[in-house]
């Protein structure tokens, strides 16, 4: 449609229709469970946006939103699309390099967040670019705005804005080769482009007594645009729940307590379930599971039949252009180790650096055809990254990949040197000028060593600075650092110590030659 605003579609219609109807089920720490409704969302997020409109926020502005799967994050989702800011979600796990980074190229105005998070931030604070207003959810902090004292004074009364489906709803970051994370921006238009693609790997969702859970944090485009609002557009109650760690026995709990029939999976999630020994006897009733990000193997599908009874359906797509390919095992075959068919309403196809289709069986760039509901807007403030990611109307999305005969999409490899780990694209710049910053490195190169449980494992190349020995204890040293400034996620699980590094002419990393060593060293384990 001409004219869309997601808040309308995920919370006002339903709170006009049938307030008390459950839109989210929290689980704490300690097992309790409280129900946010329909009716509550819409005055917490009409609260939250009259705040925000006192604190000078206005339509267009960045809100960024850095918190765990919890009834704030949707609230403060709802309330920046009402007001028709531009949400930023901000994963919770993000160190204050990769928080920096994030807040001041966006020019974000305001910061939802919470005190466990907040601490993050002491070592950027005065870095923040625009950052006006730091709002916290849960009480008084070292610094910050007590964010419930000031929507308990505020209208639970707020028009939505009538907004555009191409108006800027979100801005995800995410990481390529090259440079720092981009922000790519995306229009309201995003959801009803996303649908699709939820709803045909699940089986048609939704259906009668369906309850959605995924473990991807919701500030990923893997739990906000392929669970969260996608179940409460349906009005699907959505389960929120974080854990300190994955581990397979408490998740198989979670699942049956709640009577969890829905859920997106990571391969490296799927993989961790796989090896508890008796699934069976927590009676868990799933009726769909989907899997994007990395590739299913034919075990892993075979696993998921014997354990569920049904077919995991592989999708398919990247933060730019997501869920344009999949499976559903009710309708078509599922190829294992294929990533599926090209989603009903999107055009996807493989194509050569002119822009011209290859034929069956030729390994190509895999594209979808603009105009499309789900493609990005642009890279925040890159006009140059933007024009590149198109040929013509097609756009790449960074993968190789051939077509079969039935029209299925056969990944080969990435035409980038993006790191895939547990389903999250990491990019090796942004670790390497981590690593770098660490007075012990000289230099370092990164590149993804594979792993049978999470696809890929981030893996460093590091050179010593003059002086610095090799040892456990530096490696670890190096290693933490990571951690605490960009995130758990990114540190390099392995470092090999090596006195120089493979360069080309004009100074590049080569990756190619690191990715050779490290085939070497793995054959030689």
């Amino acid at each position: 449609p001409e004219r869309f605003n997601i808040a309308k579609a995920v919370c006002d219609r339903h709170a006009a229709a049938s307030p008390d109807r459950t839109a989210i089920v929290f689980e704490d720490a300690d097992g309790t469970a409280r129900k946010l409704t329909f009716g509550v969302l819409q005055s917490e997020a009409n609260r939250l946006a009259n705040t925000l409109v006192q604190l000078g926020v206005r339509p267009g502005d960045r809100v960024a939103i850095h918190l765990p799967q919890c009834f704030e994050a949707a609230i403060a989702h709802v309330a920046a699309y009402k007001l028709g800011a531009i949400a930023l979600p901000l994963f919770s796990l993000f160190g204050p390099e990769a928080l920096r980074h994030r807040l001041a190229d966006s020019g974000a105005r305001a910061l939802v967040t919470c005190q466990a998070n907040l601490g993050v931030l002491d070592a950027v604070r005065d870095e923040l670019g625009e950052l006006a207003h730091v709002l916290v959810t849960d009480g008084q902090a070292s610094y910050g705005q007590d964010l419930r004292g000031l929507m308990a004074r505020a209208s639970d009364a707020f028009e939505t804005a009538d907004t555009r489906a191409d108006d800027p709803a979100m801005l995800i970051y995410t990481s390529g080769t090259t440079g720092d994370p981009k922000g790519a921006l995306h229009g309201h238009r995003v959801l009803l482009g996303h649908l699709p693609g939820v709803e045909f790997p699940h089986r048609y969702f939704p259906q009668a007594g369906d309850l959605f859970w995924t473990p991807a944090d919701w500030a990923w485009a893997g739990g906000l645009l392929d669970v969260l609002l996608p179940g409460l557009f349906h009005g699907v109650p959505v389960l929120a729940k974080r854990f300190e760690k994955f581990a397979p026995e408490p998740v198989f709990e979670l699942m049956a307590r709640h009577g969890v029939r829905n859920t997106f999976m990571p391969a490296t999630a799927l993989r961790m379930l796989r090896q508890f020994p008796d699934a069976g006897r927590f009676g868990v009733q799933l009726r769909s599971i989907a899997s994007g990000g990395e590739a299913l193997g034919e075990d892993l599908i075979g696993w998921g039949r014997e354990t569920f009874g049904l077919t995991i359906n592989e999708f398919y797509g990247q933060t730019e252009v997501n869920l344009v390919v999949g499976n559903n095992a009710d309708v078509m075959p599922v190829k294992p180790g294929s990533m599926g068919r090209p989603i009903p309403g999107h055009q996807v196809s493989v194509i050569d650096e002119g822009g011209q289709e290859v034929p069956v069986g030729d390994v190509g760039m895999v594209a979808v055809r603009r105009p499309d509901p789900v493609m990005f807007i642009e890279y925040w403030n890159k006009p140059d990254a933007t024009r590149a990611k198109f040929v013509g109307d097609w756009c790449l999305l960074g993968d190789l990949a051939s077509r079969d005969e039935d029209g299925y999409l056969w990944f080969k490899s990435r035409d980038d040197d993006v790191i895939i780990s547990s389903s999250y694209r990491i990019g090796p710049t942004e670790v390497e000028e981590c690593l770098n910053q660490h007075p012990k490195v000289m230099m370092a190169g990164v590149i993804g060593s594979p792993d049978p449980i999470r696809g890929e494992i981030v893996k460093a190349y590091v050179v010593l600075a003059d002086g610095v020995e090799k040892s456990d204890s530096v490696r670890d040293e190096i290693q933490a650092h990571v951690k605490r400034q960009l995130s758990a996620h990114e540190y390099p699980r392995q470092i090999r110590f090596i006195d120089e590094l493979p360069l080309t002419v004009t100074g590049k990393i080569q990756r190619v030659r690191l990715r050779e060593q490290d085939a070497e060293e793995r054959s030689g384990e």
